[in-house]
């Protein structure tokens, strides 16, 4: 793959959790393989006066330790001499001007702003941004979620960067459409004549799609109290997947082709009413468990959370596509924090044959279904039913494993790292578009008023199991099981 024209990274945020953890590990693994141009430069923003030497001893310290896999320490220290730090208050517009001259005013140089802070600080960064000339046509500014707290904010939040920014120079992230996974499921439903014909309301029994943490809130109570499990990842993350299933065959790869079909998937959405919230809506919230054989604490015991909080830490979701594909077709969401592993996938469960002429496997729900794993490892396996050997016509459940660890010996790129590439590269299909965004939270306002006037509490549920009852009851009454107890 070619190299990335010449560009500018100007981090945000650049000593918070996230550019540590994600965004400088993603930009060395690039740097190693040689995809970043010999002139890109990385720039990290703070409040303190760390001074460069400062700022590198905390990337030793932070950044570092994430990425032991495959480390090369010659390209570590050829990796670092991109590295600049820049002392900037990101609601001072005195500051901006320090920067535009540190970056210059090349007009063909590719400058990515990604601003990992806050969303309540992404307009005022635009507009001191702008101010500064730093909204030119190559500049690219990525916004990381949440994007506000309901429909109105979020709203309020594009329109005030749409002020300053064009709509092909917003990158709204939303890194589990950067999995390879995710991008396998297109080649596998768009570039095979097998799977079409069946990707359809005739063959597919139900759709699930969960994506399941086994961490708690890991000291962001304050914030997780005000977001909870449904903001924080259905609004985005599981709708977003649910889109890649259920869209139509777009024209071409097109960025806006593809958005195109996402906006209609979202739009035919089935919107929630109070009745339906109380039946086809779980919400459950963690107690104090075990969770890989050691004791965790109760989400009311972690910091900052008040004693009568109703939060949400799980929330199990009946969705509903009124269009001639899908109609009758359940989709299933479901997302949860201290559940018993770290697992996000998405499962196509097919329907049976019309009439069976062997017993079926005992407790096998489907003969035939199609796993996509996006963690911990990524891989996808196709289900389906074979004779045992033997006199006896008995038959077992066995799969087609396209494992991509053991079949690509080539080296992959995680989520973050092609999602950057992207973003120098100028290429939009993996983002969200501005419509998207709103029709996402259209959908799932109904449930959080409903949640946020309801004075049922969320559902308990123990630290290192698959949530609630009541989410094993949503799925039982569809003659369904999560995949992990089919």
């Amino acid at each position: 793959m070619a190299t990335t024209p010449a560009f500018d990274m100007v981090l945000f945020g650049g000593t918070g959790d996230l550019v540590m953890r994600k965004l400088l590990p993603a930009l060395y693994q690039a740097h190693k393989a040689g995809l970043l141009h010999q002139d890109g430069r990385i720039v990290a923003l703070g409040r303190k006066n760390l001074g460069r030497a400062g700022y590198l001893a905390q990337v030793e310290e932070k950044a570092r330790p994430h990425m032991e896999q495959g480390f090369d320490p010659a390209a570590w220290t050829a990796f670092v001499e991109r590295i600049d730090f820049h002392k900037l208050e990101a609601s001072a517009s005195d500051d901006y001007a320090g920067l535009a001259q540190r970056l210059g005013s090349d007009a063909q140089r590719v400058t990515v702003c990604y601003l990992a802070t806050t969303p309540d600080l992404f307009t005022t960064i635009c507009e001191h941004l702008a101010a500064v000339g730093l909204n030119r046509p190559t500049v690219r500014v990525v916004l990381e979620k949440p994007l506000g707290h309901d429909l109105e904010s979020s709203c309020d939040i594009n329109a005030a960067v749409a002020r300053f920014f064009q709509e092909d120079q917003i990158y709204r992230i939303d890194h589990y459409l950067g999995k390879e996974s995710v991008q396998n499921l297109m080649a596998i439903r768009f570039g095979n004549a097998l799977f079409e014909p069946l990707w359809r309301r005739e063959w597919v029994d139900n759709v699930q799609i969960t994506i399941a943490e086994d961490i708690g809130v890991e000291g962001r109570g304050e914030f997780y109290d005000k977001t909870g499990a449904l903001r924080d990842m259905v609004q985005n993350h599981l709708l977003q997947l649910l889109c890649i299933v259920a869209m139509e065959p777009p024209a071409s790869l097109e960025a806006n082709a593809i958005r195109d079909e996402k906006l209609k998937a979202l739009k035919a959405l089935k919107p929630f009413s109070a009745e339906d919230v109380a039946v086809k809506a779980v919400r459950g919230q963690y107690k104090a468990g075990a969770v890989s054989g050691k004791p965790v604490a109760g989400f009311h015991d972690e910091a900052n959370i008040p004693a009568d909080s109703h939060t949400e830490t799980f929330v199990a979701l009946r969705a509903e596509i009124a269009n001639w594909r899908w109609a009758g077709v359940p989709f299933f969401l479901r997302t949860g924090k201290r559940m018993q592993e770290r697992l996000a996938e998405i499962v196509i469960n097919f329907r049976g044959v019309p009439h069976s002429l062997f017993e079926n496997p005992a407790g096998q729900h489907t003969a035939n279904r199609l796993v996509i794993r996006l963690q911990p490892e990524e891989s996808i396996r196709l289900y389906f039913l074979a004779k045992e050997p033997g006199d006896a016509m008995r038959l077992q459940s066995t799969h087609l494993d396209l494992d991509f660890q053991s079949m690509y010996k080539v080296r992959r790129a995680d989520a973050y790292e092609r999602l950057l590439l992207d973003v120098i590269r100028g290429r939009l299909a993996l983002f969200m578009r501005r419509d998207e965004l709103v029709e996402a939270w259209r959908w799932v306002e109904p449930i959080i008023d409903s949640w946020e006037h309801s004075t049922v509490p969320p559902k308990s549920y123990t630290a290192g199991t698959w949530g609630p009852a009541a989410s094993t009851g949503l799925l039982s009454r569809a003659g369904a099981a999560w995949n992990e107890e089919a």
